[in-house]
């Protein structure tokens, strides 16, 4: 072994420079964004200037809008914005508290009412944001000597959520059972109480979680159950409550949660489930103590579009006909859509620089689309990914169409 023959000074030098280091170094490291905003290939935090729902203009540019989560077409409904603008004269522009202090509404309680009517739980609690939700919920309820077991193409509000409860987390291989029921005998050799949470529709791949399955390996592992519906409210189910009716699974199902920033035209989330363990988390939840509420506007939009989803199913049945219309063009084209069955629509490229270039000659061509690179997908598979509203028309996604294929052939994803 080679021996050390600095100074115990130079030692000492060489550990405070380390000690001191500049946190801002990496920032001034990063170059990536730059690099790509020069050769004219950034494609986040694109300034929108107006809207319409399924069309945006960026820039001058006029495009079809097959970028949003928008699913069931509200954000522009005149009831929605009805409703907002009601609540907002009555109620003011937001709570400037928490709900556990002095920003808990009437509006938050009835509307947590009909949330858990909807999705056939006991209770449901209603948070300021989506990922506020899984953070407040898993935190809350795992300890230092329980497990979570997750999906390993979760969400990562998911993924911080288990990190945050401190518990001992493992992960599963995306939708194998069998890697589900390895990692719940490692849960179980650890000790204490298990969680399982999974996506019911996969944000990135656009397939569902084999539900039926998994409730029955949790169900004999004598773990919990918990289904992030956040892209599937308001989109499957006989009545758009989520993949848990889908599937018929609702009282294997321990706890849902669900946002608002998808089919409800909003912000925020909700969790559901037994009133004990609802009550438990509404008292323990960081995420929600210590948090502003959700301004009333957006808790009124939430109920209208609850409303709107109860009383109009052709609403949801015209998403359906529009997934199908795009996936069955796509395919047609010779696009890889991966393993999709809902309206995430996400065409497989491969890699990164080719995903930017084919993204580059959608938004000339008149398509926003959203280009899906590593963390949130392997470094092999990015994508373009792409969803439908129900308020796209024939028209709009025939012609999405022709530029997807356009582009598609000028930059070699296709032919």
């Amino acid at each position: 072994m080679a021996m050390d023959r600095r100074t115990a000074a130079e030692r000492s030098e060489e550990g405070t420079l380390k000690r001191t280091a500049d946190i801002f170094t990496r920032c001034y490291n990063f170059t990536r964004a730059e690099e790509a905003k020069a050769a004219g290939l950034y494609p986040y935090f694109l300034p929108i200037a107006d809207s319409e729902g399924t069309e945006v203009r960026i820039d001058g540019h006029d495009l079809v809008m097959l970028g949003s989560n928008n699913y069931l077409g509200l954000t522009h409904d005149p009831r929605v914005l009805e409703a907002a603008e009601k609540a907002s004269r009555q109620y003011g522009s937001g709570c400037t508290g928490s709900r556990f202090l002095n920003g808990n509404l009437d509006l938050h309680e009835e509307l947590e009412v009909e949330l858990a009517n909807l999705v056939g739980k006991e209770a449901a609690l209603v948070f300021s944001t989506g990922f506020h939700v899984n953070l407040g919920v898993i935190s809350s309820l795992i300890g230092r000597d329980d497990c979570v077991v997750i999906d390993k193409l979760d969400h990562a509000s998911i993924v911080d959520g288990a990190l945050l409860s401190h518990g001992a987390v493992y992960r599963f291989r995306h939708n194998d059972m069998a890697d589900l029921e390895k990692a719940l005998a490692k849960a179980r050799g650890h000790g204490g109480g298990i969680l399982v949470v999974v996506d019911g529709v996969f944000s990135m791949e656009g397939d569902l979680a084999d539900l039926p399955a998994i409730v029955e390996i949790v169900g004999r592992s004598k773990a919990r159950l918990m289904v992030d519906e956040a892209h599937s409210v308001g989109v499957m189910g006989a009545t758009g409550a989520g993949t848990h009716e889908h599937f018929g699974v609702t009282d294997q199902v321990d706890l849902l949660m669900g946002t608002f920033s998808k089919s409800f035209a909003s912000i925020g989330g909700f969790a559901a489930g037994d009133r004990v363990v609802i009550d438990y988390v509404k008292h323990h939840a960081r995420s929600l103590i210590f948090s502003a509420s959700l301004p009333p506007y957006a808790v009124a939009t939430v109920r209208t579009c609850v409303e709107i989803l109860r009383e109009e199913p052709d609403r949801r049945e015209r998403l359906w006909a529009n997934a199908r219309r795009l996936s069955e063009g796509l395919k047609t084209r010779g696009f890889n859509l991966g393993t999709t069955c809902t309206p995430i629509v996400p065409i497989i490229v491969g890699k990164m620089d080719h995903t930017f270039l084919f993204w580059k000659a959608l938004f000339e061509g008149g398509v926003f689309t959203n280009p899906v690179i590593p963390p949130a997908v392997p470094a092999d598979s990015c994508r373009i990914r792409t969803s439908l509203m129900a308020t796209h028309t024939d028209e709009q996604i025939d012609r999405a169409l022709d530029i997807i294929e356009k582009a598609g052939k000028k930059t070699g994803v296709i032919g």
